[in-house]
């Protein structure tokens, strides 16, 4: 009977292939919307992964993600240096500032302020330039952070003049090494770009010393933003850090802790959660649509078939069992293409910069949702068959 089932989806080929399709681009965009959304969460947690050497992140009692943050007193660093097993405890700082550019233009950059001894916080930067080079005075790194056209200056020199009309419609350049910056009136030189990796919400990405930050930017009482701490050997991350929770009053949370936290800060507080909520509500209003309607026509028109099966003697069980096995074949194919397809469209989003990344979950719940689908379409489309009566075929209906 299920041979007979198959040979009949297979029969109509044009509800066959509508069927294909409707499951299909379900797959496809609630795991595209999946997979686009843990990108996304990935980026929000970007300073984490660039230091990943850190066991522990210490910060004020009050912040709860790496994105929205306040700052401590510098005295901090020393209590933290003191709690039994601790190795080591560096600074990293957090600022905002308006960046003028060599052409008189400006941009907000996030400044992160690094260790000046070890120079922890700091990604790799481009043409191999000697990340040493950071200590010298003035001396910055910039980074576009996920964002695109906003490290944009004049091409030709007589453009960049700060006290001459802006050409705004100029050809423009990246910034490049050698480059002069006005931070607060304080003039910088770029020593490179970095190779760090790109933050959600995007932003522009100012790289110094701790010290040369603690120059150029505005006076401030507190200027440490997190303490980067390095467990002793066969010191468990986890203990150390309520050790230092215990011991100083401060936040402290292992690096995957901190990722967590982020991540459900996002869950909260993004704007972005509604937009992917919106797109996977989308994706599964037209599975059920397509795949729903689609399924019912080809039942209806099949509906002589099935009552001929039914004089026969199959009971309500097995036609049942027919239309949830044509549910699921259209199911299994259309769950394997969209997948195939999302695979396919997520590499190239990768390659233009987008963020998508296709984590455990995100195929899981495309599957589950393609399931969730076919139950449903099946279910409504069963109702004529489990209703009919056999005499319908020899009235002529």
């Amino acid at each position: 009977m299920l041979r007979i089932a198959l040979k009949m989806l297979l029969g109509d080929r044009a509800k066959y292939v509508g069927l294909i399709f409707g499951i299909t681009f379900t797959s496809f965009l609630v795991t595209f919307a999946a997979s686009y959304f843990a990108g996304i969460m990935t980026r929000g947690y970007a300073p984490i992964d660039e230091n990943s050497t850190v066991d522990v992140w210490v910060m004020d009692p009050a912040v709860t993600s790496v994105e929205q943050t306040t700052n401590m007193s510098l005295q901090a660093l020393a209590r933290v240096r003191s709690v039994a097993g601790v190795q080591s405890a560096v600074p990293l700082m957090f600022a905002t500032a308006d960046v003028r550019f060599p052409d008189g233009r400006y941009q907000p950059f996030q400044v992160i302020g690094v260790d000046d001894a070890t120079l922890i916080g700091m990604p790799s930067i481009q043409d191999d330039v000697m990340p040493s080079l950071l200590r010298v005075p003035d001396a910055v790194v910039v980074d576009a952070g996920g964002t695109s056209g906003k490290l944009e200056t004049s091409f030709q020199s007589s453009d960049q003049s700060l006290h001459g009309k802006l050409d705004f419609d100029a050809p423009t350049r990246e910034l490049t090494t050698g480059d002069e910056l006005l931070v607060n009136d304080h003039s910088v030189r770029i020593l490179g770009q970095s190779q760090g990796l790109p933050r959600f919400p995007p932003r522009p990405l100012l790289y110094t010393t701790f010290s040369n930050a603690t120059r150029i930017l505005p006076p401030e009482r507190r200027r440490l933003t997190f303490v980067l701490v390095t467990a002793a050997p066969k010191v468990v991350p986890e203990d150390l850090a309520m050790r230092i929770e215990s011991a100083t009053g401060l936040r402290a949370r292992t690096s995957a802790a901190f990722k967590s936290d982020t991540v459900d800060w996002f869950l909260v507080n993004s704007e972005d959660v509604g937009d992917i909520a919106a797109m996977l509500t989308l994706a599964m209003s037209v599975g059920f649509g397509v795949t729903g309607v689609m399924l019912y026509m080809f039942t209806n028109e099949n509906l002589r078939n099935y009552a001929v099966l039914s004089a026969m003697g199959a009971t309500p069980r097995l036609l049942l069992t027919m239309v949830f096995a044509q549910a699921g074949l259209c199911g299994l194919l259309g769950t394997g293409l969209g997948l195939g397809l999302c695979a396919i469209i997520g590499q190239l989003a990768i390659m233009a910069g987008y963020p998508f990344r296709m984590m455990w979950f995100t195929p899981l719940l495309g599957a589950m949702t393609v399931i969730l689908v076919c139950v449903v379409a099946a279910a409504l489309s069963v109702r004529p068959v489990l209703k009919l009566e056999p005499s319908q075929v020899f009235s002529g209906r």
